[in-house]
């Protein structure tokens, strides 16, 4: 009978698994949809135009998967240091480092061949997003630090670094915009073309990078649930006390986790710069180690859940562009306001149809059978 009932339990937590991001989805949609009329514009139409503009054209495709490329990166790099008991809120400076470290290569070396480059860019973008990261998980597993402040803070870091390298630096002479000369063509990384998607999405930034999103979040997965060293990390996210008893330094998991999270935030500027800007710019990360937040909490930290997560959240990026021009009354302004709305319900406010979904999940197995 015990047995009977812990398979029940784990069919009732599979299917509250599914339907919680699916339930909070809807419900952001609905209340969306009522600033949407009280705007006085059919909610309806807002809808159809946010579909058409993000997956019924090519264009829209491309441009979704190549925002999603983005947020698969800062989801996993969220992702990875919260199995580990690690909430990382830095993704945006390791992200802005990692871009620095990958356009350094690219304006080292583009003018050799993109065997040698891209290989060292993508490895550079690591490497820095890693390095960046260091310090923070060193203070939090050695000082007692709370990561959380000091992630946050070495965000603001990032950005100052960043603005005064491109400003005195690494701007391109002549020029007032703060941003470095146009890299080689060897730093350029393939087009869509190149990943098998033939030429339907030739206009839009779409690269390879998101191949290599998908490469990481199939190694994640590897790596947290079918290697011991991803065994440490989720007992240490559990349960700290118990991983040190079983002789698990908590202190070096965190540092090891934050490692590979600064990593693969890293690996945004890749997608940004050498797919698609081809320069070092100010403030190219644009908010998506934030938004990787939200796809980490939306795709519950699995690697498939941010995958699918950070598809949705690039439909809505692409999505609301096309809303906000269609619809003058649905500004860019109102379009964030959308978003958050869906980061609010799905992200922060994730666990409030919890028990509501468990109950009715309790109940259909009595009610089929009566």
């Amino acid at each position: 009978m015990a047995k009977l009932g812990h398979r029940r339990d784990d069919t009732v937590n599979g299917w509250t698994v599914v339907l919680l991001p699916v339930a909070n989805l809807v419900i952001a949609l609905a209340i969306s949809g009522a600033i949407v009329w009280l705007l006085g514009e059919s909610p309806w139409a807002a809808l159809k135009l946010m579909l058409n503009g993000s997956v019924a054209t090519a264009d829209g495709i491309g441009y979704t998967l190549y925002y999603a490329t983005n947020f698969i990166f800062t989801g996993l790099a969220v992702a990875v240091a919260y199995r580990a008991g690690v909430f990382n809120i830095g993704a945006e400076g390791q992200a802005y480092i990692g871009g620095l470290g990958s356009g350094l290569v690219a304006l080292a070396l583009g003018q050799h061949s993109p065997w040698i480059v891209l290989p060292l860019a993508i490895a550079a973008g690591a490497i820095f997003g890693a390095a960046w990261a260091f310090i923070p998980a060193w203070l939090q597993a050695r000082r007692g630090s709370h990561i959380v402040i000091t992630t946050v803070m070495f965000n603001f870091i990032a950005a100052a670094v960043m603005t005064h390298l491109l400003v005195n630096v690494l701007i391109a002479p002549g020029q007032q915009s703060p941003e470095t000369r146009e890299f080689g063509p060897g730093a350029v990384m393939p087009p869509a073309s190149a990943i098998g998607f033939g030429d339907r999405f030739a206009a839009t930034p779409l690269n390879l990078a998101f191949g290599l999103a998908l490469l990481a979040a199939a190694l994640v997965w590897f790596w947290i649930w079918r290697t011991r060293w991803g065994y440490a990390w989720r007992v240490v996210g559990q349960n700290p006390v118990a991983a040190r008893y079983a002789g698990i330094d908590p202190g070096r998991v965190v540092i090891a986790a934050m490692l590979l999270s600064g990593a693969l935030a890293g690996c945004l500027g890749v997608n940004e710069l050498l797919g698609s800007q081809h320069r070092i710019a100010l403030e190219f990360p644009a908010g998506a180690g934030f938004v990787g937040i939200a796809v980490a909490l939306m795709g519950r930290n699995h690697p498939v859940g941010v995958v699918a997560s950070a598809i949705l959240f690039g439909a809505l990026y692409q999505g609301g562009s096309q809303l906000s021009f269609d619809m003058p009354k649905v500004n860019r302004d109102m379009v964030v306001v959308i978003q958050g709305l869906v980061i609010l319900l799905c992200g922060a406010m994730e666990h409030v149809l919890h028990q509501p979904l468990n109950w009715v999940c309790r109940r259909w197995p009595r009610k089929a059978v009566a």
